[in-house]
């Protein structure tokens, strides 16, 4: 379970600081609008990697901490430092969160089997958290 989490912990971290990065570069007509939805949606991924980390802590577990390990442990990747449109940058959104959709999915999955209660908790609100996100990129996207 460890090392799940700290995959996930990994993606969460990567994933924050890429929508920062997408929100210091959208540009276009809808700039003013995208700027604030990338930045409601950063700010709504701290908490999660709080979360996660004093969760490993509370199993005993070992966190990580460092860039170097985030990057190693993360399948999220990093984007370049220029500008793009809205809709590439909401595209974007949409597969980073779909895979952290089954990330967590998955987590749940073997906490349930674990009858780990915690684990499993969290993962539900992650699970419902990002549905909804989801749900409401796709509404966008239409």
């Amino acid at each position: 379970m460890e090392s799940k989490l700290n995959a996930l912990l990994a993606n969460l971290t990567v994933e924050y600081h890429k929508l920062q990065n997408q929100h210091w570069y959208v540009a276009g007509s809808d700039f003013f609008q995208a700027h604030a939805q990338l930045e409601e949606l950063y700010d709504g991924l701290l908490p999660a990697i709080d979360d996660v980390a004093e969760l490993l802590l509370q199993l005993g577990g070992k966190p990580i901490a460092s860039l170097a390990e985030v990057l190693s442990a993360a399948d999220i990747s990093e984007r370049a430092d220029e500008p793009l449109a809205s809709a590439e940058a909401f595209a974007s959104v949409r597969e980073d969160f779909s895979r952290l959709l089954e990330q967590v999915s998955a987590i749940k999955d073997e906490a349930d089997a674990e009858s780990n209660h915690l684990v499993s908790a969290k993962m539900d609100e992650y699970i419902a958290s990002l549905s909804k996100t989801l749900w409401m990129l796709r509404q966008q996207a239409a």
